[in-house]
């Protein structure tokens, strides 16, 4: 039988809070995946290539459209570049899981959601050869995007990384400030003695 030492008890928590760690985020990325995918094929199988239906006047639609670019339809003849980009940043965000550990949620809640939009989209990409979008809004002037709910968990995934990196920023400045605050009184504490 091993004997339980410090060094091992504290690998054993590092591989469960890694686990941890990589089921959320493979809970949050599969969730997006499936919610991707589901709505992509409901449409493919509801609503005819170039069809849009009315959901509410004016405002939304649900419009099938086969998207062969990167988000929004633009660059459409480079189809490769978008599969090779969306692998690196698969890749990388694994990397980063298993290197960095976040403890952050919001940072784990953002990189599930850009790995399961990441993921939705290279699916279409390598099986459709196109990338299926229905979501049309119409309410917004001079927007004529059609996106899915991939692009969805992509966008709000990173915003929510722009915000987590934001807040980081501002605690570690007030940190650095707190510290520079703190340094004279312990001169001044260090030349009375």
């Amino acid at each position: 039988m091993e004997k339980k030492t410090a060094s091992n008890l504290q690998t054993s928590k590092i591989g469960k809070g890694f686990a941890a760690i990589m089921v959320l985020c493979f809970l949050i990325a599969a969730a997006a995946i499936a919610l991707d995918q589901i709505t992509k094929l409901l449409v493919m199988q509801n609503i005819g290539k170039g069809a849009s239906v009315e959901v509410i006047r004016g405002v939304f639609h649900l419009t099938y459209t086969e998207n062969r670019g990167a988000a929004f339809g633009m660059l459409s003849q480079h189809r490769w570049i978008f599969m090779l980009l969306s692998a690196v940043a698969i890749v990388a965000i694994f990397l980063y899981l298993w290197k960095e550990k976040p403890k952050s949620a919001l940072m784990r809640l953002s990189l599930g959601m850009i790995l399961g939009g990441g993921i939705g989209n290279m699916i279409d990409r390598v099986i459709r050869g196109f990338v299926v979008d229905f979501i049309d809004i119409k309410f917004i002037p001079l927007w004529n995007y059609i996106f899915n709910v991939a692009d969805i968990f992509v966008c709000v995934g990173c915003g929510l990384l722009i915000l987590y990196l934001i807040r980081a920023e501002i605690q570690e400045h007030r940190r650095k400030k707190a510290d520079l605050q703190k340094e004279p009184s312990h001169r001044q504490a260090g030349e009375d003695t």
